[in-house]
């Protein structure tokens, strides 16, 4: 049985694998950047008081999580979620676990009286568009970028 729960800042430390196995994809799909290992993203994450975590686990083992953050939206004078990063470990997909991952979040921001929850997608990750044009509904708005360190690019 998958169970979705936040993971604490002390316990990020166990998604150094995770996170490592994700790097390592998104080497394919971002072509030129230079991810960093597990360890190091996972102890950016534990260190980071705005960042919050929610890990899809099956006893002990973490197989997915959704990295995400609650910020202020001016348009509405209220709050919005921003998804930052999702992932499922490669033997665990096709199970519905990135979609309860999302649910999970809805149900968290409909909780928190957020007005939206919006993420990017790298045009190149065919397997999440694909998963994301049956969930959610295309923005209306364009995603620009100013990269400032070309190995960390996206």
């Amino acid at each position: 049985m998958t169970a979705i729960t936040p993971l604490p800042p002390a316990e990020r430390h166990r998604l150094a694998p995770l996170l490592e196995a994700y790097a390592a994809e998104m080497r394919a799909t971002l072509a030129g950047s230079r991810p960093a290992p597990g360890a190091e993203a996972a102890a950016l994450l534990a260190a980071d008081p705005r960042t919050e975590i929610l890990a899809a686990t099956e006893g002990a083992q973490i197989i997915a999580f959704a990295i995400f953050f609650d910020l202020p939206e001016a348009v509405f004078a209220r709050r919005c979620g921003a998804l930052d990063d999702l992932f499922v470990r490669a033997d665990r997909r096709g199970r519905g676990i990135a979609r309860a991952l999302v649910a999970s979040l809805t149900d968290l921001g409909r909780a928190r009286g957020w007005s939206h929850l919006r993420w990017i997608v790298p045009e190149a990750d065919r397997a999440a568009i694909a998963l994301y044009e049956r969930i959610a509904e295309r923005a209306d708005w364009r995603s620009y970028v100013i990269r400032l360190d070309p190995e960390a690019s996206l």
